[in-house]
């Protein structure tokens, strides 16, 4: 009769979990196997939970917690292309680097729903692509640190338990966690919702231009300090004119691509790119994720190769002609 219980009590954490496993991870591919772990061990020793000294949420957060700083022990800093090297000036992409060097998006659907205006906007904010990224420059205790008292907001106390040490060393490594994060922390992006109209409209004026291979359009769309980038290779482009010219001299190899809205992750709007395989069929292409800058888009992240996740984002694994 343990585990019908244990599953009750514990399954409601799921979400903030994932959550805060993404936010120390940065590999929505690895937060899975994090989540699944951590409610295995909460699980196998929840008789051992002492509600006087922790609640639930606090006790399986450090379970969490140990979980992910042993999955980042020797790990990389994970990055978006603009923090590996310059702006590329020509179109030869390079060799391609390794998954593990680069961010991964995160469906919004996988977090817990939010009703309070504010609250949303917070969340939104703490898991943008370029948060998660900044985030990433922190040591993996700092990084935990800072996630749970700015972002989760835990108490002090709280933090300290989940962390396993003094409320002295948990303050000083969110001290030392927020100085950093102070030189990395990025402009704030757009707070309309990914998927209000004002956005949706936005996207399928982008979507016409890219189909329709209508240049001065796409460009009139994109902001002035616009960065397009496309994992896994380090090859990215600053400014509409790059990203023009770029599209003017791809425009054989993307004449039959096709796009759909997806659902929004990491609180922005996704696109799913679509192109012909031997067969005609159009299958999955790329992943973009577009954060929005007053208006028009100001980054585009076009991750290759996410056709096998492309139903995280409501798209379909393929598209009529």
């Amino acid at each position: 009769m343990a585990a019908p219980y244990a599953e009750t009590t514990l399954e409601p954490l799921r979400g903030p979990l994932t959550g805060y496993c993404y936010r120390m991870l940065g590999a929505s591919a690895e937060v899975d196997d994090a989540v699944q772990e951590t409610l295995l061990r909460a699980h196998r020793n929840l008789h051992r939970h002492d509600a006087t000294r922790a609640s639930l949420s606090t006790w399986v957060h450090g379970i969490a917690t140990n979980v992910c700083l042993d999955l980042l022990r020797g790990a990389r800093r994970r990055a978006l292309p603009w923090d590996l090297g310059p702006a590329s000036t020509t179109g030869e992409l390079g060799a391609p680097l390794p998954p593990a060097q680069w961010i991964e998006p995160l469906a919004d659907s996988r977090l817990p729903q939010v009703a309070d205006p504010a609250e949303l906007a917070v969340r939104r904010e703490s898991v943008r692509l370029a948060f998660v990224t900044a985030l990433q420059w922190l040591p993996p205790r700092q990084r935990a640190a800072l996630v749970l008292r700015d972002v989760l907001a835990f108490s002090a106390a709280e933090t300290a338990q989940i962390l396993d040490c003094s409320p002295a060393a948990a303050n000083s490594a969110l001290q030392r966690a927020r100085a950093t994060l102070a030189e990395h922390r990025p402009a704030p992006a757009d707070a309309a919702d990914p998927e209000g109209p004002e956005t949706q409209a936005l996207l399928r004026a982008y979507v016409d231009a890219f189909e329709s291979h209508d240049v001065d359009r796409l460009i009139a769309l994109l902001a002035d300090d616009v960065r397009s980038g496309m994992p896994p290779f380090l090859w990215w482009l600053h400014g509409p004119a790059r990203i023009g010219a770029a599209m003017e001299a791809g425009a054989e190899y993307c004449a039959e691509d096709r796009m759909l809205l997806g659902a929004s992750a990491n609180g922005s709007p996704t696109i799913g790119q679509y192109r012909p395989d031997p067969d005609g069929v159009l299958r999955p292409f790329a992943l973009l994720v577009l954060e929005l800058r007053d208006g028009r888009v100001g980054e585009i992240v076009t991750y290759l190769g996410w056709g096998d996740r492309f139903a995280e984002f409501g798209l379909p694994p393929k598209v009529s002609r």
